[in-house]
């Protein structure tokens, strides 16, 4: 537990409980640092700050349970010192980054494709609803998971659905080895060899290209990882650069164009976008820093079944990719489902929602 832990829950369900009565707005926020994503949101400020700390954990059980407003560092340092981790790698961008902010946008780091979302790591949570009620779903264990999996649903919705007040997390043992290369071949090359890698038993947790090499991250056990680093060759890399990828921190993230990221099937081969990229995931992500507008991006990515979302405040009306109006449907009748008043971020993902 945290010597700063603090049970705020009866006074954040005290202001929805006024904002629901009043009909005023309300705009969720923990420490701020993924505000810049998506619409801007107008409403009365709700500062989950104050709710903070680890409630459980138990290193045996693989489960940590904690209030959304705890810092996210606070959390790692817990599990670090267990010798676990949050396997899904969420990006902070900010000092202030907590628990309930990394749910909510529902980003993931350089080991996404090998281990798995934010989302398949969420196992039950405590949520405070648009009828005013502080309702809890989920559990502790994955098999006390059943039914409308609310606590799930609250992984990337950027708190239009809900106020997350609690979540209870999936962690993994730390690797025993981790080792990082670089290999100076081009991008058609590197997505041939990473696919070629995936069919076989190489412990890849992480790859990206940036225009001049590959770089790969490798993990597990000593001799599957040293075996793999012979097999593989390259030079060594400094482990530090799959944090300064996560965090935005490379060189390429200072362009003053904005940034997009692409999200596209695995095997999509190279693409002829305008700007400059940069791709992770081994390829299924890419960061775009381009001038070009949202239509244009958007086609390129729709056409091999991806799709946008773009990483710069004001840059374009819509951040994130448009819904087909089926998909919009049922983001509406969720939204008047959950939020029936529509008083949580409202227009934060979509105009319409």
């Amino acid at each position: 537990m945290s010597v700063s832990a603090h049970d705020a829950s009866a006074e954040l369900l005290d202001q929805v409980n006024q904002a629901l009565a009043a009909r005023t707005p309300l705009r969720i926020q923990g420490g701020g640092s993924k505000a810049f994503l998506g619409r801007p949101v107008e409403g009365v400020l709700l500062d989950t700050r104050a709710h903070r700390g680890i409630v459980s954990y138990d290193p045996t059980e693989l489960v940590v349970t904690a209030r959304a407003g705890t810092p996210l560092v606070e959390l790692e340092a817990a599990l670090d010192e267990a010798g676990q981790m949050l396997p899904c790698e969420p990006p902070h961008f900010a000092e202030g980054a907590t628990v309930g902010g990394a749910i909510a946008a529902g980003l993931s780091g350089p080991r996404r494709p090998w281990s798995g979302s934010v989302r398949d790591f969420v196992l039950g949570s405590r949520i405070i609803t648009g009828q005013g009620k502080h309702l809890r779903f989920g559990g502790e264990v994955m098999k006390n998971v059943a039914g409308y999996d609310l606590s799930r649903l609250m992984a990337g919705s950027f708190g239009c659905l809900g106020v997350l007040t609690e979540v209870s997390l999936k962690v993994l043992p730390k690797p025993r080895l981790c080792s990082s290369l670089r290999l100076e071949i081009d991008q058609d090359r590197a997505l041939l060899k990473l696919a070629e890698w995936g069919q076989q038993p190489i412990p890849i947790s992480a790859a990206s290209h940036d225009g001049q090499a590959l770089y790969l991250r490798l993990e597990g056990g000593e001799g599957s990882v040293r075996a793999a680093c012979e097999r593989i060759g390259g030079e060594a890399l400094d482990a530090g650069y799959w944090n300064d990828l996560r965090e935005q921190r490379l060189a390429f993230f200072a362009d003053a164009r904005p940034l997009w990221r692409l999200s596209l099937p695995n095997d999509t081969p190279v693409l002829a976008l305008p700007g400059e990229q940069l791709l992770d995931w081994a390829g299924a992500q890419r960061w775009l820093k381009s001038d070009a507008d949202a239509e244009t991006i958007r086609g390129i990515a729709s056409e091999v079944g991806g799709h946008a979302m773009c990483f710069s405040a004001g840059a374009t009306a819509s951040p994130f990719q448009p819904l087909a109006a089926p998909l919009l449907r049922y983001h509406r009748q969720l939204k008047a489902a959950l939020d029936p008043q529509g008083i949580f971020n409202p227009g934060r993902m979509y105009s319409e929602v």
